[in-house]
């Protein structure tokens, strides 16, 4: 998990007059997609080799998370950014929300994914994601910390709030009522409360945590004609073939940051059950997933009923050994907040196998086929 920001520095900080660069940041990564590729390499070089501690002339390989809808175009560039400049010896890339799923033990399901800078609704039927009916919303955690910073500025106008500061508020106070009704007293009459700020300021903070959270299910507090996240992802799953609705409906995954927001969840699932549709998404509720964790694996690797052994879409479908993984546990370093990180944890498990069982792209495969190959070989 990288930056979103970067500041820019003058090569030779010791001379140079560093004034000039104080408010110059860039974004490498906008709503998910890589944008500026210089500052992307510069974001790499540095998570490798100084966050990672690879060095010069001894890389390693690495597994990338594809973003919902990623241009081909963006994945050449990438592999052969990896390649050429990096001189990795292994790559691999796989989607975002096969990852999430793979995280809480699933093959199949629909991931709801509140990003930084994006919201992307995504069903998997049997480790594919299924492109059509798929949603991308251009909101996102951002969009939520600005709201946040509006509403605060009206009812604390003396206040200078910086976007860190409002992140951190956000963080701590954001969460959601329990229907629309409920929010709408909360705007009426809200018990406000006090937050000294790193400065010293004292900010009050009431009903405004509570539009923050409603923003996502009423997306005209935004000033946007959309849909709440509720009813995008019935219509995605109503673009599905019926067959598959059930399974999509039981397996309902939110990941992302957000879905952390006191009240979300159960806000969430409300609004499921109220839900006019017949289809009425349930969600996945594994809170003790790492005590479960090598079950899990056994369920997406092959002992459990939701096996890949006819899947021929996923490089999982081509690997045995499965006493690997009965053997394997989570390791220390696997985070608690799962929700947070389940792309990272479903790109762990991945991992796990792509590498040891050669299914990667390696430097080989991209000097004979070039950049093109990752569409061949990461599916």
């Amino acid at each position: 998990i990288i930056p979103t920001r970067m500041k820019c520095m003058p090569e030779d900080a010791s001379t140079a007059d560093t004034s000039s660069f104080e408010d110059m940041t860039v974004d490498p990564v906008v709503r998910g997609f890589i944008k500026d590729w210089d500052a992307m390499e510069d974001l790499l070089h540095h998570v490798l080799y100084t966050g990672l501690g690879w060095e010069m002339g001894n890389e390693g390989q690495i597994l990338f998370t594809d973003p919902l809808a990623t241009p081909k175009a963006v994945r050449e560039q990438l592999v052969q950014l990896m390649f050429e400049t990096f001189n990795i010896s292994g790559f691999y890339a796989s989607e975002q929300a096969v990852l999430s799923l793979y995280a809480v033990g699933r093959i199949s399901g629909c991931t709801v994914d509140i990003g930084h800078g994006k919201i992307d609704i995504a069903p998997v039927i049997e480790g594919a994601v299924q492109h059509i009916a798929s949603r991308r919303l251009e909101i996102g955690g951002v969009e939520m910390t600005n709201l946040l910073a509006h509403e605060l500025g009206k009812s604390n106008p003396l206040v200078k709030l910086d976007t860190s500061d409002v992140e951190l508020l956000k963080e701590q106070y954001a969460c959601c009522a329990e229907d629309d009704l409920a929010y709408e007293k909360t705007q009426q009459s809200c018990q406000e409360e006090q937050h000294t700020l790193p400065d010293g300021q004292v900010i009050k903070i009431g009903r405004e945590k509570y539009t923050v959270g409603e923003a996502l299910f009423q997306p005209s507090i935004l000033g946007l004609e959309a849909h709440g996240i509720v009813e995008q992802l019935v219509r995605s799953i109503s673009t599905v073939s019926s067959e598959n609705h059930r399974q999509l409906l039981e397996n309902t995954v939110l990941c992302g940051g957000t879905v952390c927001m006191t009240g979300f969840e159960d806000r969430f699932q409300k609004e499921a059950s109220l839900c006019s549709s017949a289809i009425r998404p349930s969600l996945v509720k594994d809170r003790d997933l790492q005590k479960k964790f090598v079950s899990n694996l056994d369920l997406i690797f092959g002992v459990g009923p939701g096996n890949l052994s006819g899947m021929m879409c996923s490089p999982c479908a081509q690997m045995g050994h499965k006493e690997l993984w009965q053997q394997w546990e989570a390791p220390e370093y696997m985070p608690e907040n799962l929700t947070n990180y389940s792309v990272w944890v479903g790109g762990a498990i991945l991992a796990k196998v792509v590498f040891p069982q050669n299914q990667h792209i390696t430097k080989g495969d991209y000097d004979e086929t070039g950049p093109s190959v990752v569409h061949r070989k990461c599916i």
